[in-house]
């Protein structure tokens, strides 16, 4: 398996009103080729500075993270992020937001729109194509939102508490479609929640982070028999470990 991501050696400390403040101590992370990882941890032990890191949107104190074996030294587009918020311009149709980042890019050619058009056809949203984000539910938002990311091609997808904003009901269904989508078009992630439910139905893995400063305090890999996660006696098990886990605040 191709490994996408490493962080070697990685922390984190900036300054604050009061002091300095270590977010990240010495983390190390790899992520194969495929694999859907959850982060998860205590509120503020840094699960969304990961990111922020991996996007190159800020820069590690002290170690080295790489994609592809390119270290991150700034935004590239080899990272796709996709935000709590799915920001789609109610001005703009569903079909031209999803074609923005694109636009951005100055990557709008048959080939790509062909890309995009091919998403919304597989995933249930070419018939709302011309619609406005205002027409649609928060669900088939979110997806618009999930394939205006996979549009530019990012070889690794992040994912900060994506589903936050929508309803209990709503966010089990996207949920499941998400993890559906990513998993048909072969992507790899990192998915930020707090949710132990959610990171057990969507990853192969969950990495367990510690209170602040954060350090990758246990790495899970998941197995189960059942099709239907919720349903296999192994999810109650997974649930209680990372409970535990998250309780001992150490």
């Amino acid at each position: 398996m191709e490994e996408i991501l490493r962080f070697q050696g990685v922390s984190l400390t900036y300054q604050a009103e009061n002091g300095e403040v270590e977010a990240l101590k010495d983390i190390d992370i790899a992520v194969g080729e495929g694999e859907l990882v959850s982060v998860i941890g205590p509120s503020g032990c840094g699960k969304s500075t990961l990111l922020s890191l991996i996007s190159g949107l800020e820069k590690p104190t002290s170690g080295k993270i790489y994609v592809q074996e390119e270290e991150v030294r700034g935004v590239s587009g080899k990272t796709g992020y996709m935000l709590q918020k799915d920001n789609l311009l109610n001005w703009r149709t569903i079909r031209g937001n999803v074609l923005l980042g694109l636009e951005i890019r100055g990557k709008v050619c048959k080939e790509t729109t062909a890309y995009v058009d091919n998403l919304l056809k597989a995933y249930g949203l070419w018939e709302f194509a011309s619609k406005r984000p205002s027409q649609l539910s928060g669900g088939m938002r979110q997806r618009a939102a999930l394939i205006r990311t996979l549009a530019s091609k990012p070889e690794l997808l992040l994912l900060d508490e994506a589903f936050s904003a929508l309803d209990y009901q709503t966010r089990l269904v996207v949920a499941d479609d998400v993890c559906t989508i990513l998993r048909s078009e072969k992507k790899t992630a990192m998915i930020v929640t707090h949710d132990i439910s959610e990171a057990i139905s969507m990853a192969d893995r969950i990495i367990i982070l510690s209170q602040r400063p954060g350090h990758v305090k246990r790495d899970i890999a998941l197995k189960f028999t059942a099709s239907n996660r919720r349903d296999d006696p192994a999810f109650r098990d997974y649930f209680n470990m990372i409970w535990k886990e998250l309780d001992l605040h150490v």
